[in-house]
């Protein structure tokens, strides 16, 4: 893929490029966190379906990238040429600029990212227009496995 180094050490964390060994960690962030911005659309798929997806899709096609705390996965992005597929952080790491860290790895492998995220999301919109996405169109969700409204957005270097 595009990153160079493999491991980036923080003041508070590290991040490194993750493996399959990690896509069960991967795949509970994932659920953790999207349960808790979503609780609407929670129980949506199985703990099992999770690591299929991981496993089948996510890390095949993304370079995918966690922030860490000790052994402790906080949080994660997955990512591929012009698109982030994932960016999911632990609830209780929210606010701690893990999210931003990780978003940062995409945007210094990419000029241009895309993402899509659910038009109710409000706290996923406000991160990614804060730092530099712009609303691109916002659909009613119809073509989505969740039949809920999403947004595209799009970020470029300046």
């Amino acid at each position: 893929m595009t990153s160079s180094a493999s491991i980036i050490e923080m003041s508070d964390w590290r991040m490194r490029r993750l493996e399959l060994a990690d896509m069960d960690a991967a795949a509970r962030v994932h659920r953790a966190s999207f349960d808790h911005a979503l609780p609407w659309l929670t129980g949506l798929h199985t703990p099992e379906e999770d690591r299929w997806f991981y496993r089948e899709r996510v890390f095949p096609a993304c370079e995918v990238w966690g922030a860490f705390d000790g052994d402790a996965l906080l949080g994660l992005i997955a990512f591929r040429e012009g698109w982030i597929d994932q960016l999911y952080v632990l609830p209780d790491a929210h606010g701690l600029g893990s999210g931003s860290a990780l978003l940062q790895i995409a945007q210094k492998a990419f000029a241009r990212l895309q993402l899509w995220t659910f038009q109710r999301n409000q706290a996923a919109r406000r991160f990614y227009e804060r730092r530099g996405f712009a609303l691109v169109r916002e659909t009613d969700g119809s073509t989505n496995e969740e039949k809920e409204p999403d947004a595209l957005y799009i970020w470029t270097r300046a």
